[in-house]
């Protein structure tokens, strides 16, 4: 497998073409970005822990029956991944209140939901990733009511098995963001990552941050989080 031209490169990942027309190669950064690119910063180390703990779920996820882009870790950064046209949306699995859903429902963060909440929102930079329903989706063609209904269905599979798996390591799945991606034989996937940089993730007992909030919210310690969330999984 042959690394090629840069085809892409967003706030958190670059993506390279291979010689394989169906596989590409995403290389993560140390980059940090919060509020739609507005606050920047770099985080040490944090490319290699999202890339190896990103592929970690994934494996768990694909063994639990969710298909995933996931081919082949070849580096701490880099990754091989089935070429996909993404879904141009945002899906938010909610659990707990935090951030933006605090904010918008004068819900005190920490407030457990009686129900999981799915959110969307279209994925556009300029337009500040602006919250969208089924409706909207469905209008603008961005996805079928059947690849919609299975999105959902994939969502809520991986925040249960996600939110067991994390339970046990004392690690509480407050809330997450998800993206998919269609094959070339139209196959919904999921794409992107899961990383401290896409869930929050607080510590069971003393409900202390462990994700990129520490960055957003100027809290410190924000390697030392990632650090603590790959050893918990990982051991390392």
């Amino acid at each position: 497998m042959k690394k090629m031209e840069q085809m892409y490169e967003g706030k958190a990942k670059k993506v390279f073409a291979t010689d394989d027309p169906g596989l590409v190669l995403v290389d993560y950064k140390d980059d940090a970005t919060a509020f739609n690119g507005l606050k920047k910063g770099t985080i040490a180390g944090k490319g290699a822990i999202n890339n190896r703990v990103t592929n970690h779920l994934m494996k768990l996820l694909e063994k639990e029956g969710v298909p995933t882009h996931f081919v082949e870790e070849l580096s701490d950064r880099e990754t091989l991944v089935r070429r996909v046209s993404i879904v141009p949306l945002e899906v938010i699995v909610r659990n707990i209140a935090a951030g933006s859903l605090s904010k918008r429902l004068g819900l005190p963060e920490g407030t457990k939901l009686s129900k999981t909440v799915l959110e969307f929102c279209y994925k556009d930079d300029e337009l500040g990733d602006p919250m969208v329903n089924r409706y909207h989706i469905a209008a603008m063609g961005w996805a079928t009511e059947e690849e919609m209904d299975l999105i959902c269905r994939y969502s809520l599979k991986v925040n249960d098995v996600l939110t067991a798996y994390l339970r046990d390591l004392n690690i509480e799945l407050i809330d997450f963001k998800l993206e998919f991606g269609k094959t070339a034989d139209g196959t919904i996937v999921l794409a992107d990552e899961i990383s401290p940089d896409t869930c929050r993730f607080w510590d069971s007992t003393t409900h202390e941050k462990l994700d990129k909030d520490r960055f957003r919210r100027d809290l410190g310690g924000v390697e030392d989080a990632y650090h603590e969330i790959m050893k918990r999984l990982m051991g390392e």
